[in-house]
């Protein structure tokens, strides 16, 4: 298959009759684009001095590699010759991989959602000379359709608008500009989030909850892992109260139904982006790492609370779908894998070359169409066929196969999956036992055996692309989610996982000489510095894999980091972290993130990295910037507080008294990984796990933190100090009385 897949590459190259200049990127993305006949450039000072010379408007065109529309874009406009002339005669046309460039799809965006109502991708702007956005969409059809106007018309009347109200264009590109200032300031607000904000919060996602189906709001219905985190804190926080009851249930429930659904991928793991159907069924078929790092975390901590299995099995599932598909040679993790894959349609007959008879061999050879997860589908025949007609009886049942294929109603608009079945847990595996006479051990095992035949068939079948850009941000996130998977789930694979990629990222991806982050690799690392979110996330994974490895270079790095960040980033007026570093002039506006979305506020991160640093290593000065970052967006929090879920976390960690949990023992010795143990059993959302080695490890802390230096173990054995604020405990070298320090046993304090 994959000699399948560079020949293709390698054809479109050959055959290809444009080739523009960003054939010299290597962002899969923009690379994707080299050979439109549209005269592309990558954004940078040749795209602007044109602009500027020429006096042309320029049409920034932003998106990224699995993505379904930016694809469906590309074969109706970019790739058509009589849109690419006028592309290319009225404007000068710069594509940009947002995942490359967030500061830049961050502005325009803004922009977009501002005027429009409503954002996504591809995302289309046509600016001034100056970068200036004064028109600006999404996804456009080549001709009027549906109620969305024509691209082509569109370029038609931009450019006669550009010719004949040119000054009136730029003067309300000016005002655009202003605006955005002021939207993006809006965050200065002397409105205070108050006490009641956490319960605000709850009740607005509570209000959203879909009790039967799980998930909040309609379709399409997201994975939102932020909001889980917050829940879950809200549950911890109150656990015997009804309320907390209903914040853990909306939460399991959620996961539950997730699990069951088709945007979990039954055979090969890992969840798909999101389900356009209120039924967790029919999913957009692309797989996101920042999408499988913040899952896995829900559902380790959903195991942790409950010691449910299908919680374990998920979590696995994601993480080692990402070490098999999603993991480089060298340890560093891809981005993404599309939603689109190709299908042989063989029913074609290609009558475009009837008259040519039987001179070309290729004339009548079936296309290839990339369809939407053409990779992931099933007829019922191709089951039957595969499994046998006794084992195709209790798979069919189990995962909801049909005749006529599964898509609910509505679900599928294009008839993309009539005949198809997108496979979706229907019944436990009790009830499948049970209709087949069969005892549940027995109906497991046919159901892994069936999955495994699929699987291996499945493998034959072209892939979706995979966007194998490495991406610090993200890698942070996954780093994070193996971390934590070593903790909880003890095991060492998961270790390893979390320690080659963060290897490769300080090898690859930072420059030790001047302390700073690169944003991406691909063929090399790129030339753009990291943004906010890379030193957040990173961060957040350095101390979480601290916290698993207990090797102090990890938290060394990451006070590095913080520090770097604080540099780079820290508004010192305002407080809270902007995105970019404001050195670059062609970026308009200098923003700070504050919503929590499908990826989190670095914002939201920063503030629980520091407070995390600042209970492990004393810091009040830090504490104190995390205290400014958090009330930096009072304003957005009094105003709309879902919004902000994992800033609602950091906010609960600030007002908390964080348990600092210390070991002191040798870390491989069993009296010691069974105290680790102990704590690890438990859901302790605020807290820091530091182990006392009596080596350098020891020493680290000691240097930094007065406490740590007599902190010992008792008559040579592993001894766990439980503290607030390095007030302790009794220390005890009891399993059982430890259980009852970290749950909130009574105990007499000690100094």
């Amino acid at each position: 298959m994959f000699a399948f897949l560079v020949c293709s590459q390698a054809l479109v190259a050959a055959d290809a009759k444009h080739t523009n200049r960003l054939a010299n990127e290597k962002s899969p993305y923009l690379l994707q684009h080299a050979h439109n006949p549209v005269e592309w450039y990558p954004w940078g000072d040749e795209a602007f001095a044109k602009a500027k010379k020429e006096n042309k408007p320029i049409f920034l065109s932003v998106g990224y590699s699995t993505c379904h529309w930016c694809h469906v874009m590309e074969r109706e406009s970019f790739e058509n010759e009589e849109v690419a002339k006028l592309m290319n005669q009225s404007f000068v046309n710069i594509k940009v991989d947002r995942e490359e460039r967030p500061d830049v799809d961050r502005v325009y965006m803004t922009f977009v959602q501002a005027t429009t109502g409503g954002g996504g991708w591809p995302m289309s702007v046509w600016l001034t000379p100056d970068l200036k956005p004064f028109v600006g969409g999404t996804y456009f059809p080549p001709e009027d359709r549906s109620g969305l106007p024509g691209f082509k018309n569109v370029l038609k009347q931009i450019a006669t608008a550009w010719k004949e109200d040119r000054e009136k264009i730029l003067a309300s590109s000016n005002q655009v500009v202003d605006a955005l200032q002021k939207y993006s300031a809006q965050g200065k607000s002397n409105a205070k989030s108050g006490e009641d904000v956490r319960q605000r919060a709850y009740k607005q996602i509570a209000d959203s909850f879909d009790a039967k189906l799980g998930g909040f709001g309609e379709a399409p219905k997201f994975p939102r892992p932020v909001t889980f985190n917050f829940l879950l804190h809200h549950y911890a926080s109150q656990r015997d109260s009804e309320e907390g009851k209903r914040a853990l249930e909306m939460t399991l429930t959620t996961l539950r139904k997730m699990a069951e659904g088709g945007i979990h991928d039954h055979l090969g793991g890992g969840f798909h982006r999101y389900s356009v159907d209120k039924f967790w069924h029919v999913p957009h078929f692309e797989k996101m790492l920042y999408d499988q790092a913040q899952l896995a975390v829900s559902y380790l901590q959903a195991f942790q609370i409950t010691r449910e299995p299908i919680f374990e099995q998920t979590a696995r599932d994601i993480l080692d779908y990402v070490r098999r598909d999603m993991t480089g040679k060298e340890g560093g993790l891809y981005s993404a894998e599309d939603a689109d894959s190709i299908e042989p349609v063989a029913a074609v007959y290609d009558r475009r070359a009837e008259d040519e008879q039987h001179t070309n061999p290729g004339a009548h050879r079936a296309p290839l169409q990339k369809i939407e997860g053409a990779f992931y589908v099933w007829t019922k025949e191709e089951i039957d066929k595969l499994l046998g007609p006794e084992r195709a009886k209790l798979f069919d049942y189990h995962f909801g196969v049909e005749p006529k294929g599964n898509a609910p109603a509505g679900s599928d608009p294009h008839a993309e999956f009539k005949g198809k079945n997108i496979l979706i847990q229907r019944h436990t595996i009790a009830e499948t036992a049970k209709k087949f006479g069969l005892n549940e051990a027995g109906a497991a095992e046919s159901l892994a055996e069936s999955r495994k035949l699929l699987f291996d068939v499945r493998a034959k079948r072209p892939r979706p692309h995979l966007d194998d850009k490495i991406i610090t941000a993200w890698n942070g996130l996954m780093i994070s989610a193996f971390a934590r998977a070593a903790q909880v789930l003890e095991d060492p694979a998961y270790l390893e996982a979390a320690n080659k990629a963060a290897d490769f990222v300080q090898a690859k991806l930072y420059q030790r000489d001047t302390n700073t982050l690169l944003r991406s690799y691909r063929e090399g690392a790129s030339d753009i510095e990291g943004f906010a979110d890379d030193y957040a996330f990173l961060i957040a994974g350095l101390l979480d894999l601290y916290e698993a490895s207990f090797d102090t270079a990890r938290i060394e790095w990451a006070l590095k980091l913080q520090e770097r960040q604080n540099e780079l980033f820290w508004d010192e007026k305002e407080g809270g972290y902007f995105g970019t570093t404001g050195k670059d002039p062609k970026i308009l506006i200098r923003m700070k993130e504050d919503y929590d979305g499908a990826e989190p506020s670095p914002n939201s991160i920063a503030a629980v990295n520091l407070l995390r640093l600042a209970y492990m290593l004393d810091k009040s000065d830090w504490r104190a910037v995390a205290e400014k970052t958090i009330h930096a967006f009072d304003g957005q929090l009094a105003r709309a507080p879902s919004a902000m879920p994992q800033m609602l976390v950091a906010l609960d960690w600030l007002r908390s008294k964080p348990k600092q949990i210390v070991i002191a023992g040798k870390p491989g010795a069993p009296d010691t990984q069974a105290m680790l143990r102990e704590v690890r059993r438990h859901f302790l959302p605020i807290h820091v796990l530091i182990v006392a080695d009596g080596d350098a490890g020891q020493e680290f802390f000691a240097q930094r933190v007065e406490f740590m230096k007599s902190v010992a173990p008792i008559r040579e054995q592993a001894t766990a100090y439980v503290c607030e604020n390095f007030v302790c405990q009794l220390p005890t070298t009891n399993l059982a009385q430890l259980s009852k320090l970290l749950t909130g046993g009574p105990a007499t304090a000690a100094r």
